[in-house]
């Protein structure tokens, strides 16, 4: 019968060398945030010869296909990322990049290559199901937030999508597991600006400055305690301040320290306060030491929400996958997932697909030069996909 256990994953078996295939050439060819020209050409001329309706070139790159069932009913979307990253790839694979400085190494290869997968077995059941499935390529995950580009360029519009899935594979999880995690699964981040003024002077007279490096270094000390006695221990919050630039010479006394940093955190209080204790806590520091500050803040990422229906209706799916193998992920990442601004949009859940094998010696985390995935997950996470919108569908 359509749409169980047994059949999805006959189905995907079929193409699963395609994906395999498909998941290499695109790690041997990786392409930077909205730089994903060759890329999106792959998937595009794809979707096009599955029969598929493509529209290109949307936020530059990105790629939306529609494929119509046998009647009217509901609209369900699918998403993948596609860009790499600025690693060079150290593995001694045969499809290690080819493309010096930049390597696949948080996954986004693969979801491309199963999302196509997952097309091409949904193309072959069009006449099986009524309603829609829309495919989503979207840029620039990993800097500017594609996700949201897209959603401005309407593609959860015309027609509009009532329910939307995506994934992330995560070798901390064996082949064969499937994460799952109702409600807030992924922080919200902001990115913190700091400019700490002083006056210069020579390093032989720095009573007649002000030492714009000294005020800046108990400006990161203190700040360093707003999570450890300011924030209730048991919610989850994180402050770091990534980078320092400040002085010209080693013997003049800086007078201007820049630092940026980024915050965490999964509660708008908690997240109100931290950047009120920031902008107090500098400000103190610089007034007490004669010196000047400037504090902004840059919104990232929102929070991710998975809706709890949508969730479960993907627990559910992957059973017929998986059987009993489903992780319930106890608490949210503090690392952020633009697939956030699609769930603003419309009800859904964002999973994770477990690609480690100790087997294989496949556990390198996300964003190592070292970072690969057992490929037998890759016809896993196809069938969750498929057999999603088929449950979805009805």
């Amino acid at each position: 019968m359509q749409g169980n256990r047994i059949e999805v994953p006959e189905r995907v078996k079929r193409f699963e060398e395609r994906i395999i295939d498909l998941r290499r050439d695109f790690h041997m060819h990786p392409e930077l945030a909205g730089q994903e020209v060759r890329t999106s050409g792959v998937v595009s001329g794809m979707l096009e010869d599955l029969g598929l309706k493509v529209v290109r070139g949307i936020a530059d790159t990105g790629v939306v296909a529609l494929l119509e069932g046998r009647g009217n009913g509901k609209t369900v979307a699918l998403r993948a990322d596609m860009d790499a990253l600025p690693i060079q790839d150290q593995k001694d694979v045969s499809y290690c990049s080819r493309v010096k400085g930049r390597m696949h190494a948080c996954g986004h290869d693969a979801h491309t290559a199963m999302l196509l997968g997952a097309a091409m077995v949904l193309a072959e059941l069009r006449d099986s199901f009524n309603g829609n499935v829309k495919f989503i390529f979207q840029p620039a995950e990993e800097s500017i937030g594609g996700a949201e580009r897209m959603v401005k360029a309407g593609v959860m519009d015309n027609p509009p999508v009532d329910a939307v899935f995506g994934l992330h594979v995560s070798p901390e999880l064996e082949t064969g597991t499937v994460g799952i995690r109702y409600g807030i699964a992924n922080a919200c981040s902001d990115d913190v600006f700091i400019e700490v003024l002083g006056r210069s002077a020579h390093g032989a007279q720095p009573n007649e400055g002000v030492d714009a490096i000294v005020i800046a270094a108990q400006v990161i000390s203190a700040l360093q305690q707003i999570i450890s006695r300011g924030i209730d221990p048991l919610e989850s919050a994180t402050l770091t301040i990534g980078t320092i630039n400040g002085g010209s010479q080693a013997n003049i006394l800086a007078d201007r320290v820049e630092m940026a940093g980024t915050m965490r955190t999964l509660d708008s209080a908690v997240r109100e306060k931290i950047q009120s204790s920031i902008e107090q806590i500098t400000a103190n520091i610089c007034r007490s030491m004669d010196g000047q500050h400037r504090v902004t803040f840059q919104p990232g990422y929102p929070l991710l929400i998975n809706h709890h229906g949508m969730t479960h209706l993907v627990k559910k799916a992957a059973g017929k996958i998986v059987g009993d193998r489903i992780k319930e992920i106890e608490k949210p990442r503090l690392g952020v997932e633009d697939f956030a601004y699609y769930l603003q949009r419309a009800p859904g859940a964002f999973w994770r697909l477990g690609t480690g094998s100790k087997e294989k010696g496949i556990q390198c985390v996300s964003h190592s030069p070292y970072f690969d995935i057992d490929e037998d997950a890759l016809s896993i996470g196809t069938a969750i996909h498929v057999q999603t919108v088929l449950d979805y569908l009805g």
